[in-house]
């Protein structure tokens, strides 16, 4: 489900809480208002607003951690690919088709993932379909880089210098492919629907609450929509940050940009 419809749904039933507590406030009758039952219903939501703080955190804490380990992913697997096609120009002319596939097989990643940026990527003539991070364990990825891999190891080294360059070449090689698992391992969302599902109707308790209290005139209702929105904003974040790849809050495509205008050079 997208973060816009998470949003939408946490404010629909936040501030239908608290508007249906206006509502029971006016037909219950007075002995469920007294003093008494007051103080149990505050003591009530009370824990259930420090339990969803708790939640909302751990949520806020596990996208952010989530969404940072992909951005550092992508930054690492960037300064790889610039560190490979450098090796291999070292080595010599034979590494000119290898070095070729690799720049592909960037330009092809940064269209799978930032296809509205694609222009800005030179060099390739692929146009696959958009996708997420999980583009990254498509089939022509995966054979791409079994290919470049292979031709890395076929070389031949005449002197001990393109003997160590084709060492530390497989070295990066083998970076490169656990990287690049790694980011699709962490695709996995970091927020289990479960946890969603039950902030979501602690919240809409607490709003029924302040509504079940609160007097019906245009500023306790303004007030209550503003804090239905807010909470609402806080939700859509938490979402959107964990799906770094199609939300409004993306990773950037500078690293691997970079590195393919590095290895053009």
């Amino acid at each position: 489900m997208s973060s816009m419809a998470v949003g939408a749904i946490v404010f629909g039933c936040t501030f239908s809480g608290a508007m249906l507590g206006m509502f029971l406030r006016a037909v219950l009758p007075a002995h469920h208002m007294t003093s008494e039952s007051k103080d149990v219903v505050k003591l009530g939501t009370g824990l259930i607003a420090t339990l969803s703080a708790m939640v909302l955190g751990l949520l806020i804490a596990s996208a952010k951690s989530s969404f940072d380990a992909q951005r550092t992913g992508f930054q690492q697997l960037s300064a790889n690919l610039v560190l490979l096609d450098h090796v291999l120009a070292r080595y010599g002319p034979e590494t000119k088709e290898t070095r070729d596939g690799l720049r592909k097989v960037v330009a092809s990643i940064i269209e799978r993932l930032w296809p509205n940026e694609a222009a800005e990527s030179p060099g390739s003539g692929v146009q696959p379909p958009a996708g997420s991070a999980s583009a990254l364990s498509g089939t022509g990825i995966t054979a791409s880089g079994n290919v470049l891999f292979e031709q890395v190891r076929s070389l031949s080294p005449k002197t001990e210098g393109q003997r160590a360059l084709q060492s530390q070449a497989l070295q990066i090689a083998s970076d490169l492919g656990r990287t690049r698992w790694l980011l699709v391992e962490e695709q996995e969302s970091a927020l289990p629907t479960p946890f969603l599902v039950v902030v979501v109707f602690w919240l809409s308790v607490l709003f029924l609450s302040f509504g079940l209290f609160a007097p019906p005139n245009p500023t306790v209702i303004v007030t209550l929509l503003v804090c239905a929105l807010s909470v609402a904003g806080a939700m859509f974040l938490i979402v959107d940050l964990d799906d770094p790849f199609g939300g409004f809050i993306q990773i950037s495509s500078y690293s691997l940009q970079n590195a393919l205008s590095q290895m053009n050079r």
